[in-house]
């Protein structure tokens, strides 16, 4: 196969496609050279793979049951911090609250959340677990409790343990340096 570009005012030069993909690929090559990372050490990487992995894993456990994995972080934030606003939830999620507002208006309709009126401030609505929430919650703490096996599988009870701390230091350290940030 060949490949025709231009090449001066008025001649045509022709030249094999293969010449031209390597053309793009060392160009290719050279870019990535410039931008290279150790990501293979990096602790961030291994953090977000292993997450977006349990996220996959859940969601895959949860389509079934006809919940999202957005749902899912709805109620979990519920249950783990109570009444929420909008954008505390939103926060929490980490998505847009004009993105929580679809999720929240169809879990709203199926009697999953309620919106109430802020006692403290008339201004503001909180979100919390509606009638309909603690069947759905029941198969949402089934399927994380298949996720988690799985995930764990392999590892003895010790390693899980010392995962969970060391993980938990991580997080320490990262959260007191965004309040160093934070507060200078």
């Amino acid at each position: 196969m060949f490949f025709a570009y231009a090449h001066g005012e008025n001649s045509l030069t022709v030249q094999p496609a293969n010449l031209i993909v390597r053309l793009i690929v060392s160009h290719a090559n050279v870019w990535c050279d410039m931008l290279h990372y150790d990501f293979e050490n990096s602790i961030g990487y291994w953090l977000v793979m292993t997450a977006q992995a349990c996220e996959r894993a859940l969601s895959a456990e949860l389509l079934p049951q006809g919940i999202t994995y957005r749902q899912c972080q709805v109620l979990g934030w519920l249950v783990h911090e109570g009444d929420l606003s909008q954008n505390e939830l939103a926060e929490r999620m980490r998505v847009e609250p004009p993105t929580l507002t679809g999720i929240l208006d169809r879990m709203e309709r199926s009697g999953w959340v309620e919106r109430h009126v802020d006692v403290h401030d008339r201004r503001r609505k909180l979100i919390r677990p509606g009638p309909q929430a603690e069947p759905i919650w029941a198969k949402i703490v089934a399927c994380l409790r298949r996720v988690r096996t799985d995930a764990v599988r392999g590892l003895s009870s010790e390693e899980v343990t010392r995962l969970r701390e060391l993980l938990g230091r991580v997080q320490t350290n990262l959260n007191e340096l965004a309040l160093v940030e934070k507060s200078a």
